[in-house]
């Protein structure tokens, strides 16, 4: 209970390390621009700790679900008008003029040349993506830490196990049905400790390629390997059966089997494949954000109808660090636990990277998008020798802004419901 709980904290410091560490790459860049940062916060709510640095107050919320700086002059005034004192009493209008004014109420006459929306796109492009690339150079960082200093469990040409006999890719447990043949592995006498040499006359080190030359054969094959010091050749004629797909796991394919299981060894990675593991895991998350509407029945039914919660089932913060609580809590060696933190942290910011990009406000996407929309139309005025059209008004946006801030909070909210009464776990 004691590592579980130690895990919790210790993981929840990291997440909120990565919100103020997302937030400084805002920070940074828009200090570099000359634009006046009244506020750096962690969380959001009631001020738990602040302290002021120059013109900057720096704290921390009681809420932590995100973080936020704020800078003068994010919406500019409407048409006309320098401050947008006025206000509308249609719904929407009410929105957008609210808006303006809580921009323009921290721009003191001194500050006007340090509005935000006075900085060229390009500029206003690069503070708002700063933050998702903090996110993404941290994640490289851990994945590195990770990779090329703990290693990583890699599956060797050494066999662990022979599989008794062949069982459908379908068949939802490993046991033997009556009447199932063994593998050709076994009808070939492979052994646990046996060492590939080579299959089919082909040399190999690598487990994958192994395994894909073994998907792509059939008939019987010459496997060479390698028993207490002596070379054996041994001739298994390969089955052809079902088998999952090894880029989509969800997929059943029609492939050779031999019936081996691999040693796992932890092994040290080199750069090359810190990018192809950050490449990976980019994909798999991008596809998860896609796929996250599908994903609201089961929360809802985990929530409110008793369902299981599978191990790949969206979780918030407190999900999250429930979830580093067990890694520290399982019984092994402490470079696998630091190691699987790490890796989940590392998940994390890759998640916060691509979220953070969506192109709808209140997200950062919600104003790199409107600011490249800008650079255009300026860019196609300049041409047709028309007079610039100014900043784009993403005053229009905030109704839209309020409608994502308040489907976001009932998602978190949601999630926080499963993370403690339906949690997510490793066992």
């Amino acid at each position: 209970m004691i590592m579980t709980v130690t895990g919790i904290v210790i993981f929840f410091i990291g997440i909120m390390f990565s919100i103020a560490w997302h937030e400084l790459g805002h920070f940074a860049t828009a200090k570099w621009f000359g634009i006046k940062v009244p506020e750096f916060m962690v969380g959001f709510g009631k001020t738990l700790w602040s302290r002021r640095v120059g013109e900057t107050e720096f704290g921390v919320k009681a809420i932590p679900l995100g973080g936020y700086i704020r800078m003068i002059g994010m919406i500019p005034p409407a048409r006309g008008e320098t401050l947008g004192r006025s206000r509308r009493t249609g719904p929407f209008q009410g929105l957008i003029d609210d808006a303006r004014q809580a921009s323009a109420m921290d721009v003191l006459p001194q500050d006007a040349h340090r509005q935000f929306y006075l900085r060229a796109p390009w500029k206003r492009i690069i503070v708002m993506f700063a933050g998702p690339a903090m996110n993404l150079i941290l994640a490289v960082v851990l994945f590195a830490i990770v990779l090329m200093g703990f290693g990583t469990l890699t599956p060797t040409t050494t066999v662990s196990a022979v599989s008794a006999c062949v069982v459908p890719a379908t068949a939802t447990t490993d046991a033997c049905p009556p009447g199932a043949p063994p593998t050709p592995a076994a009808a070939a006498e492979f052994r646990a400790g046996d060492r590939i040499v080579a299959f089919d006359g082909r040399s190999y080190d690598d487990w994958s390629d192994l395994q894909e030359a073994i998907r792509s054969s059939s008939g019987t094959v010459a496997v060479t390997v390698e028993r207490e010091g002596r070379l054996l050749e041994l001739t298994p004629t390969l089955v052809s059966t079902e088998l999952r797909n090894l880029d989509d796991p969800e997929q059943i394919v029609q492939g050779g089997f031999l019936g081996l299981s691999p040693v796992q060894q932890v092994q040290r990675q080199d750069l090359a494949a810190v990018g192809e593991q950050i490449g990976s895991v980019v994909g798999h998350v991008g596809q998860a954000l896609i796929r996250l509407p599908e994903r609201v029945p089961h929360i809802f039914g985990a929530v409110f109808l008793g369902e299981d919660r599978s191990q790949d089932s969206p979780v918030g913060i407190v999900g999250a660090s429930r979830i580093g609580g067990e890694i520290l809590a399982m019984d092994a060696p402490p470079g696998q636990e630091i190691a699987a933190m790490l890796t989940l942290l590392a998940l994390v910011n890759v998640s916060l990277f691509l979220f953070n990009l969506l192109p709808i406000p209140p997200l950062d996407g919600g104003q790199i998008f409107p600011a490249i929309w800008e650079a255009v139309k300026r860019r196609i005025a300049r041409l047709r020798g028309k007079p610039d059209p100014g900043p784009v008004d993403v005053a229009k946006l905030m109704p839209v802004a309020y409608t994502v801030a308040l489907i976001f909070v009932a998602w978190s909210a949601l999630l926080f419901i499963a993370d403690v009464i339906n949690p997510v776990r490793l066992t």
